[in-house]
């Protein structure tokens, strides 16, 4: 008998991370919900469902034995042939279990040799930097499963309140040091908040197949962090230029083949928004 959506137990690879831990929070009141963290002891040493994994150090099947998940989402860090030899056991896991699903967590980065256009899901994938060649490679591995029991999630650019570049700016903006934008770079981006919104859906939606979380639309890189900066008021960093060439390249997924139903869209504007909200409403506490 198929298991009911609400019945499902997830492992999620890194949920101590940014990404990882915005995933663990919206999925906990909903699934039984496990994670691994690498690092943070005193914050999950005593948790019950987190588990310490090392991906350098470490082997995967223990933990999979103990949790005997339906649902695998890997979010992981770390050095890439560790990543690849982590991703091995898990592919060689799934295929021992029809029932079982492996959403992985990719990148914009394995379209980072293409410059001309946005990329879409059915683009064929070219990178250059090792970071997108590493998630390519697993991405390929993930491509050798049955269609049905793998999802592969690319992301663009996150942000949020919390994101780390946030707080770089904010760090840039006090101290007056520089902040890196790439004036001839158009890209997407999204929120960390969205993102556990989205994959969330594709869980409940038993979804499969290639989705890129994006925005429906592109900025330039440095238009993006300008408005930023304007609009939670901060005094402009110092905003480093960084010119790769002398034209216009796209770093930018688009949806088109798996697109998300509308409510689960979303727009630079409010990629802006949500960096900025919490600000605001600090700010109209003060005024009252």
């Amino acid at each position: 008998m198929k298991k009911r959506a609400s019945a499902y137990r997830i492992l999620i690879l890194g949920a101590s991370g940014f990404v990882g831990n915005a995933l663990y929070k919206e999925l906990l009141p909903y699934f039984d919900v496990r994670g691994t963290y690498c690092q943070q002891a005193g914050l999950y040493a005593e948790n019950k469902v987190f588990y310490k994994f090392n991906v350098e150090k470490d082997a995967i099947s223990g933990i999979l034995q103990d949790v005997k998940p339906d649902i695998i989402i890997s979010s992981l860090r770390g050095n890439f042939e560790d990543q690849f030899r982590v991703h091995q056991a898990l592919c060689d896991y799934v295929v021992q279990k029809p029932s079982l699903k492996l959403l992985f967590i990719s990148t914009v980065n394995v379209f980072d040799g293409n410059e001309k256009y946005p990329s879409y899901e059915d683009d064929m994938p070219h990178a250059e930097s090792a970071y997108g060649k590493s998630k390519l490679s697993i991405e390929k591995m993930l491509g050798q499963l049955p269609p049905d029991q793998y999802a592969i999630l690319r992301l663009p650019l996150v942000l949020g309140v919390n994101a780390p570049r946030i707080h770089q700016l904010k760090q840039a903006s006090k101290n007056k040091t520089t902040f890196e934008v790439y004036p001839n770079l158009i890209i997407s981006t999204t929120t960390v908040d969205k993102i556990a919104q989205q994959i969330h859906y594709i869980i409940n939606k038993n979804c499969f197949g290639i989705f890129h979380l994006a925005s429906d639309d592109v900025i330039h890189h440095e238009d993006l962090f300008v408005e930023i900066t304007q609009k939670l008021g901060l005094n402009f960093p110092i905003f480093k230029s960084v010119y790769n060439t002398n034209h216009d390249r796209y770093l930018a997924l688009l949806a088109r083949k798996n697109k998300l139903p509308e409510p689960y869209g979303i727009k630079v504007s409010d990629v802006i928004d949500a960096c900025t909200l919490k600000e605001e409403i600090i700010t109209l506490k003060d005024k009252k």
